[in-house]
């Protein structure tokens, strides 16, 4: 019987794409050990080259045609998808997101079955298959590069001038080796003249805050409760030889706007409309604020253009940067009014004049807006995101993909992963089909 064939397509939704679903170590396995046939695209922007996956079996070629499942990481433009075909990536349709309206429609017209990462989790919800963690190390990285960017237009002289963008360096080892520098420098030079207490706040705690956390925790840090944000700020000699980190859940930042009532998560999940934000309170005594949460229309925002204009209403205030890892455009963060790339990273939201000045000079915070960190750490990423889905390619590619979708034999996260099959959208994604209408 002939093995199942899959394809890796080329990612080509922008210059800065340099990911792999699959990674040539992934692709060895599979032919060696599950005796798949692997077709892989050939590309001058991946951060593997061709001959590595020619060297670990795969047949590099254009035509995807002979591939039974298609494997990618984001988007895919509408005419380059083929009929009655199994695609599995990113593929940003479950909110109804506009943009990808057209790529989906034509999904559904050619008859093909849609898989998407993001929908590929446990029993409690949680992520399986992701670049989460990616996003946050490199959106740390950029959000202290950014500081001290904007720091020495200030004219202050700091040890994070040092910094490059996390793109910048050959991998990760690199750019943990760079922070470690600075925080060799803030532990012996401190902070900067007038920056103490330095306080870096996250407002979420999951896989993209964790992955922040873990470049913030290489300097010099002491982590403090939110309630205890305002007493450092206030203190007569506060240490310059430490950063300050504090981490925001929920419960921080919203409160119920019936008076007296107490917050509870679920609720909150479940009616946000009934909590109001507060997270602007804090901001005067942060230097940074790092969004790594999760927002939906439905919630609150957490900080809005009239909190920034207030705050930037007098002197220059202690909130230098605004690392919106999350990157949702006038979302949790409002001020977040548009994406950028790797190649112009962060913009002023200029509070005087309500928009966006592309570099670190203005009236209001830095705003880090990269909708695709994880790119600019290709080879770790792609590694850390190969060895999760690898235990799925081998039943992804050996499913019949034909007859009753009840009857298709898959695991049950790429099951409940699965959007359109051969077409149609399967019961927990028919809401989307109003989208495409």
């Amino acid at each position: 019987m002939n093995q199942p064939t899959i394809g890796i397509r080329r990612e080509d939704v922008n210059p800065w794409e340099r990911r792999a679903p699959l990674t040539p170590r992934e692709v060895a396995r599979l032919v060696a050990d599950e005796g798949l046939s692997v077709i892989v695209q050939p590309s001058d922007v991946r951060v593997f080259d061709d001959d590595a996956y020619a060297r670990a079996g795969a047949t590099v070629a254009d035509d995807l045609g002979p591939g039974d499942v298609i494997f990618a990481v984001k988007e895919i433009p509408p005419d380059l998808i083929l009929a009655d075909k199994t695609y599995v990536f990113f593929s940003h349709v479950i909110k109804g997101q506009p943009a990808n309206m057209p790529m989906l429609r034509r999904l559904v017209e050619r008859r093909c079955s849609l898989v998407d990462y993001e929908r590929v989790v446990d029993d409690e919800g949680r992520r399986l298959v992701f670049f989460g963690r990616y996003a946050g190390l490199a959106g740390m990285i950029d959000t202290l590069w950014a500081l001290g960017r904007r720091l020495a237009w200030e004219g202050r002289e700091t040890p994070f001038a040092a910094l490059k963008a996390a793109w910048e360096y050959e991998d990760l080892a690199a750019a943990r080796a760079a922070v470690a520098g600075v925080g060799e420098r803030v532990a012996a030079e401190g902070v900067g003249a007038g920056l103490a207490p330095l306080t870096v706040a996250f407002a979420g705690y999951g896989n993209v805050s964790r992955g922040a956390q873990e470049i913030l925790d290489i300097l010099p840090h002491e982590e403090i409760a939110p309630g205890d944000v305002a007493a450092i700020a206030s203190r007569a000699e506060p240490s310059d030889k430490v950063v300050y980190k504090v981490v925001f859940k929920e419960e921080d930042m919203v409160e119920a706007k019936e008076p007296g009532a107490a917050f509870d998560l679920q609720d909150y999940y479940d009616h946000p409309e009934k909590y109001r934000p507060v997270l602007a309170a804090y901001l005067p005594h942060v230097t940074v604020l790092v969004n790594c949460i999760y927002w939906e229309a439905r919630y609150p925002r957490f900080v809005t253009k009239a909190d920034l204009a207030s705050l930037y209403g007098g002197s220059q205030p202690r909130l230098r940067v605004v690392g919106d890892i999350s990157c949702d455009v006038e979302g949790g963060i409002e001020a977040t009014v548009k994406q950028v790339d790797s190649a112009s990273p962060v913009y002023v939201y200029d509070v005087d004049r309500g928009e966006a000045v592309d570099g670190v000079a203005g009236n209001g915070p830095v705003i880090l807006a990269v909708a695709n960190l994880p790119a600019e750490l290709p080879r770790d990423s792609s590694a850390y995101f190969g060895e999760r889905l690898e235990p799925y390619v081998a039943p992804i590619a050996r499913a019949a993909w034909r007859g009753s979708f009840d009857a298709v034999e898959l695991p049950g996260p790429i099951r409940a992963a699965t959007i359109l099959y051969r077409g149609e959208f399967t019961p927990p994604y028919k809401y989307i089909e109003e989208y495409i209408k």
